[in-house]
């Protein structure tokens, strides 16, 4: 079932009585404004609780929440789908003129070893619009592994790894509007993968992740520089796993 966020919805409802009162002239002037503060807060009210509310994803076996809401999801069966709004990014330039976190991300709490992998979709219509499995501590620690349009229009795979500042970088091209991906936490270590067709895995990343806390790790869209981004994510599996060999990521 596709839902639109609560949030969207309420503040579009909100909107509209508000005009709509505002066309009775003999209204007081003071009663608009106070209803439309009446209105935002419970607009904030509404948005924690669509962030809070658990969502099962049968491919996950552990509860998930939103970390930013989307402007539309659904799942379906083992196919989850996120649309992004405009301006949508998790970056942190080290130019340090670009600092945002405002992505919609579905976050579950992961083994402290796992192995995730998921095939990632999505249109590339905009610069940079992406799709990525994110491994977050705080929004000043974490790994982004992303499917982007990169600024010269190639699909192509990308890792950012953000420890204040966040490390970007590109990695093979892709021809086709899909890539498989897999992220592997061995203790502190992080391996990152892509692949064609899910089977052969090729090594994009190996790196020490030591951010403190308990870890949140899940799916994102984002549409930086475009009004929506709609990313697909199928064949998702998740193991509680400990890999030996980060060539093979087994």
């Amino acid at each position: 079932m596709k839902e639109k966020s609560l949030l969207h919805l309420f503040n579009h409802f909100c909107w509209v009585i508000i005009n709509l009162f505002q066309t009775f002239d003999s209204m007081n002037a003071i009663f608009p404004v106070r209803l439309s503060l009446f209105m935002m807060l419970c607009g904030i009210a509404f948005g924690t609780s669509a962030q809070t509310k658990a969502i099962t994803f049968q491919s996950i076996p552990f509860p998930m929440r939103w970390e930013n809401v989307p402007v539309s999801y659904a799942i379906k069966g083992g196919v989850l789908t996120i649309e992004a709004g405009p301006k949508t990014d998790m970056f942190r330039d080290p130019n340090v003129t670009y600092n945002t976190d405002n992505a919609p991300k579905l976050f579950f709490t992961p083994d402290d070893d796992f192995v995730l992998t998921a095939r990632i979709q999505h249109p590339f219509t905009y610069k940079w619009d992406g799709g990525a499995i994110v491994l977050k501590a705080d929004a000043l620690h974490w790994i982004k592994f992303c499917f982007e349009k990169d600024y010269t229009g190639i699909h192509r795979v990308v890792s950012v790894v953000t420890n204040d500042i966040s490390d970007d970088c590109n990695s093979v091209p892709v021809n086709n509007s899909y890539v498989y991906y897999k992220m592997a936490k061995a203790a502190n270590v992080v391996t990152l993968y892509c692949s064609g067709d899910g089977q052969k895995w090729y090594l994009v990343r190996h790196l020490q992740f030591n951010a403190k806390g308990p870890l949140h790790l899940g799916f994102m869209a984002q549409s930086p520089t475009g009004t929506h981004n709609t990313v697909t994510f199928s064949d998702v599996t998740y193991q509680h796993k400990k890999i030996k060999d980060p060539y093979t990521g087994e």
